[in-house]
């Protein structure tokens, strides 16, 4: 689907995800941002939270489905779509499909780790009981910017 077809509301509900990336990118960590929304209202926001916590699972996803689920009050999140900045990985991928979240959108994809796709298809297995459907591409060259800046800053400076 070309960016030019992406409904208004895609693009603002990513634009939630992009502020959680620069709430992660501010305490040091990937600017990674994800929303869940329901009913076009916001469930849960994360930004990527590895570094503050200290914790390999704490990436955006993972903690904005554990929010939208304690909100909701169980682990099947119904009637959601998931808006994430980069394309999920494995771990998060999983957690879609163990959630039930009926639709992803993504902005920029991840040719290193991405699993709705470009490495795994982890979403798309038909073996699996659940696959949700994936848009790609929302607001992908904001998404690509924020990650580009971050890493390129951090071999500037050395870290």
């Amino acid at each position: 689907m070309d960016e030019d077809t992406r409904t208004p509301a895609d693009r603002e509900a990513m634009g939630m995800a992009i502020e959680q990336a620069r709430l992660a990118e501010a305490h040091g960590d990937v600017p990674i941002g994800a929303a869940i929304f329901r009913a076009g209202e916001p469930l849960a926001l994360a930004g990527n939270e590895r570094e503050l916590r200290r914790d390999p699972t704490a990436h955006a996803e993972i903690l904005a489905i554990r929010a939208a689920a304690e909100a909701l009050g169980g682990w099947r999140l119904p009637e959601t779509t998931l808006y994430v900045t980069l394309e999920p990985c494995a771990m998060c991928a999983g957690a879609v499909v163990l959630a039930r979240i009926p639709t992803v959108v993504f902005g920029a994809p991840d040719p290193k780790a991405g699993a709705a796709g470009s490495v795994l298809d982890v979403l798309g297995e038909p073996a699996l009981n659940h696959r949700p459907e994936v848009i790609r591409g929302v607001r992908e060259d904001e998404c690509a910017a924020l990650l580009r800046g971050f890493f390129a800053a951090r071999r500037a400076s050395g870290a």
